[in-house]
């Protein structure tokens, strides 16, 4: 599919010479497109999106730009209208000029590309590893001279490419690199980069350009006419005169139209085809419809049409089309208004003949497509050839493409059968790209045909995923739920990967669940038929989550251990567990066994790394991060939760920032941590996400407790305690609720959440459980089965490397030591849990520890945690990542930058840290304890 000749689809090179003159009436836009350039020589990365109505001036602003860029590499691409649905196909046009560099490129790049391009067979690869192959070329090529990136009419790019081009933009920062882009409309993908609109001339320009296109006009009136109708458009000026007559510019009847601008541009245009030969308006309507611009072809279609090469003559003399080493139009308006204006049997004719013109071992897709234009009415061949094109586009990454394909394939079906098949796989294609309501409307449409009862439970499901997909709420659960009830005497294996799905769903939904909520999710899956082959870890887990809300967790914890060994074992298929990634370290959580949530999910970044699965690498980042800031690794946490954000920036997706609340929790930073809670809880709640409010009050519960504000702490970790039925989140805030029920003065309240916390971590038998179990049965003790039961707690936590469940321990056995007049014992727990809280950064957790040791009568200065310098989290990581070895192109694939962009980070990091070279950053940077795994 890819045209190898550049020349064909980008004009590249060195630019004219020179700064240009300013354009008529466009000083102020000229001047800032020589600034963008300025700033692009000096080595800054520039993005810039030119939009305005058509005609405006977009275009001739590019030309003024580009004859501006002497000393530039340029590079050109347009969209064209036709091949909105092709996936990559603006993409080929822009990267046709760099393709001899593509074996530079890290092997997984490399691969991306070729396979987006189709210049080999290969799984889809990930649309972001394709984005970042192509920052590498473009960062590549302005090695050797600044490069300037033109893209026109953007409006008509392929998504996939304008999502790929868009993400390549947002990731330039320090390359002498610049991206202008020219649209209409920017629409969401462009909406976050520096605009300029493009509007109409000043009067006093426009009377002089209409001038230079019509010398003389009788009336005054008709003038002034046309001046205010066109409102400054400098193409509807020029234009629109041309096709007047001597009575309308005398003003005898009416000058112009009642159309807007582009329509009476478009006019303008058409009035000057009626003029032309038949075979010469049918040469432009082919060329119309030929979106390559290869002039090749467009003759190869001209003659099985019958029309001579001297049909171009007239045209080319009227300045509406050039045909050389590419077929040009005038203008973008001239390509729609010949094809708009011819009949439809014209057009249908002319797509006919260049299907028949394309090679179809060569440009299989791009034929297919003009098939489907030339049919009259549903064709079984050409919706076959769709969906043969569909699963090319598939393999080449393109889901947008693939999604556009089926669903005109669904158009031209005519078997009922095969078009009911057609229309659930673009419902799928079209969940799967993020295109919710389509996705609906095509289910509405498969319904009204003629489904087989595995059809009717596929369409149950993908309603379903959709809901999920959408927003994450209580939507989606008993969707879900019905999809796998009905999927069980169909498909067994789907039927149970459904229910682990509607149980994710229904966690999600937690409290807030109106139906499908998990008791009744967990009985159903436990009714639903064995797999029909080895239990798979898929099965395990299905199994053992089910057994949980239903048994309880001294029944489950046999299995939930046999599900956690399926996931860490070797043998365990990748594809499984990325896909089922963060449910699998649910075990892990329910039987509070740091070291099986540790290896399980450092092993799911891995496979996630391997895989490039980009939508999956953000959580399983996320759940890395609220591990090891648990374990009061402040600086791995902020530098796992800084990546999982590179990834949703660049990739557009969302998560909730669960890892991000813990960790302001614990720094108990009190007005920016409650901001930031309130703020996630509240839309969490606003979307039907249960789990999310639970968290909020979670992380509520600790901030407060370390902010000594008890009452408080005790309300909201009763609300995270009390959810039904009683998982993980609900276990870990009852020590939460414990301790501020005992500081409360309300015993009772602690007493009562003290069986559920023994169950809780009985079931497991760890350290950490059994040692929060001790730590708050203390609590509520006296005399000497306190201090026991405290020590017993210090003992078990200081085996795990959970520090500030540990520094914590210290702290309420000094409190208590204290209140038991013991002060000299006391100091000594007290300064511990003080100097442990400090060197991790417990803010509050420590001012607590301190007005302790004041109480005991020692004096203690206020410190804060010692910082080693005033790196942001992006520069701490890249630092971190220097220091343990990794190239600037290896940082920049991890953290989706150019390798020059890295080492303009690193170069930011020595001045802060005062060193010259990487050599230093091994005694400016020490080694975390716990750092993301590569």
């Amino acid at each position: 599919m890819l045209n190898r000749n550049p020349l064909s689809t980008t004009q590249v090179g060195l630019s004219g010479s020179g700064r240009q003159s300013s354009l008529l009436g466009r000083e102020n836009e000229c001047a800032l497109l020589d600034e963008l350039l300025a700033d692009i020589r000096q080595g800054v990365s520039r993005a810039l999106v030119l939009h305005g109505e058509a005609g405006i001036g977009k275009t001739a602003l590019l030309e003024y730009l580009i004859k501006s860029a002497a000393d530039f590499y340029v590079v050109r691409a347009a969209g064209v209208e036709s091949e909105t649905e092709l996936a990559y196909a603006g993409l080929h046009q822009f990267c046709a000029p760099f393709l001899d560099r593509l074996g530079r490129l890290p092997a997984p790049m490399r691969q991306a590309l070729e396979i987006v391009f189709g210049l080999r067979l290969g799984s889809p690869p990930d649309r972001f590893l394709a984005g970042l192959g192509v920052l590498r070329l473009l960062s590549g090529a302005a090695d050797e001279r600044p490069l300037l990136c033109v893209i026109d009419d953007a409006q008509w790019l392929d998504r996939a490419s304008v999502l790929t081009l868009a993400f390549v933009a947002r990731r330039l920062l320090a390359e002498p690199v610049g991206i202008v882009f020219a649209t209409r409309d920017p629409g969401e993908e462009l909406r976050h980069f520096s605009d300029l609109e493009v509007r109409g001339l000043p009067d006093g320009d426009a009377r002089v350009l209409l001038s230079s296109a019509v010398r003389f006009i009788p009336d005054v009136r008709v003038r002034d006419r046309i001046l205010a109708e066109t409102h400054g458009n400098p193409l509807a000026l020029l234009e629109s005169p041309r096709g007047l007559t001597a009575a309308q510019l005398a003003g005898m009847c009416s000058p112009l139209g009642e159309q807007g601008g582009a329509g009476r541009i478009e006019q303008g245009f058409v009035a000057r085809l009626r003029a032309l030969s038949d075979d010469e308006r049918r040469l432009l309507v082919l060329a119309s419809a030929e979106p390559v611009g290869d002039p090749l072809l467009l003759w190869r279609a001209a003659n099985r049409l019958g029309i001579p090469r001297v049909a171009a003559l007239a045209p080319e003399t009227e300045g509406l089309v050039a045909i050389g080493e590419r077929v040009m139009f005038r203008h973008p308006l001239v390509r729609s208004a010949v094809y708009r204006s011819a009949a439809v049997e014209q057009r249908r004719a002319a797509h006919l003949a260049l299907a028949e013109a394309t090679d179809r071992a060569v440009d299989p897709d791009r034929r297919a497509w003009h098939m489907a234009a030339a049919a009259a009415g549903p064709d079984e061949p050409v919706a076959l050839e769709l969906e043969r094109s569909a699963g090319r586009a598939q393999s080449r990454g393109g889901l947008l493409a693939v999604a556009a394909l089926l669903q005109r394939s669904v158009v031209l079906s005519a078997d009922p059968v095969q078009r009911v098949r057609r229309t659930l796989s673009a419902a799928q294609a079209s969940l799967h790209v993020g295109a919710f309501d389509r996705a609906l409307r095509l289910l509405a449409t498969a319904e009204a045909g003629m489904l087989d009862e595995l059809q009717l439970a596929q369409v149950e499901l993908l309603r379903g995923a959709i809901a999920f997909a959408s927003s994450m709420g209580n939507a989606a659960p008993p969707l879900l739920l019905r999809a796998a009830r009905r999927l069980e005497p169909l498909d067994v294996a789907l039927a149970r990967e459904t229910y682990l799905d509607v149980w994710g769903a229904a966690l999600f939904a937690g409290r807030l669940a109106c139906a499908g909520a998990l008791p009744e999710v967990s009985r159903a899956a436990r009714s639903a038929p064995p797999p029909a082959g080895p239990e798979q870890p898929s099965d395990l887990l299905l199994g053992s989550l089910a057994t949980l809300v239903t048994e309880g967790r001294a029944t489950a914890a046999p299995l939930l251990r046999r599900a956690t060994t399926a996931f860490l074992d070797e043998a365990s298929p990748a594809q499984k567990n990325v896909r089922w990634g963060w449910m699998a370290t649910i075990p892990s959580h329910v039987l509070w066994d740091e070291d099986s949530w540790h290896a399980i999910n450092a092993r799911q970044l891995q496979e996630a790394r391997d895989a490039a699965a980009l939508a999956r690498l953000p959580i399983d980042l996320t759940a890395w991060a609220v591990l090891v800031a648990w374990r009061g690794d402040f600086g791995p946490a902020d530098a796992a939760i800084a990546e999982a954000q590179a990834v949703t920036e660049a990739t557009g997706s969302r998560l909730a920032p669960y890892a991000a609340l813990l960790l302001a929790a614990l720094r108990g930073r009190e007005v920016d941590a409650s901001t930031a809670i309130e703020s996630a809880t509240r839309e969490a709640g606003a979307g039907g996400q249960g789990i999310g409010v639970q968290w909020g009050d979670w992380v509520s519960a600790i901030l407060l407790n370390g902010l000594g504000q008890s009452e408080r702490a005790l309300a909201a970790a009763r609300r995270a305690a009390e959810e039904a039925p009683q998982l993980f989140i609900s276990g870990w805030a009852l020590p939460e609720l414990i301790e501020a029920a005992v500081h409360s003065g309300r015993t009772e309240l602690a007493a009562a959440a003290l069986e559920p916390l023994v169950e809780a971590t009985a079931a497991g038998g760890t350290d950490w459980g059994l040692g929060i179990q001790a730590r708050s049965r203390a609590l509520l003790s006296e005399d000497e089965a306190a201090e026991r039961l405290y020590q017993e707690a210090i003992e078990r936590l200081g085996r795990t490397r959970l520090r500030p469940e540990l520094a914590r321990a210290h702290l309420v056995y000094g409190e208590w030591l204290r209140r038991e007049h013991r002060r000299v014992d006391a100091r000594g727990e007290l300064r511990a849990a003080y100097d442990q809280f400090t060197s991790i950064g417990m803010e509050a957790f420590a001012e607590r520890a301190r007005r302790e040791l004041r109480a005991t009568g020692e004096t203690v200065r206020r410190r804060t945690v010692e910082t080693r310098d005033d790196l942001t989290a992006q520069e701490r990581q890249i630092a971190h990542l220097a220091r343990d070895g990794l190239s600037n192109p290896e940082i920049g694939a991890r953290l989706f930058l150019s390798p020059r962009t890295v080492e303009w980070h690193l170069r930011k990091v020595f001045s802060k840290l005062g060193i010259r070279s990487r050599r230093e950053l091994s005694s400016a940077v020490p080694t975390e304890s716990e750092l993301v795994p590569s």
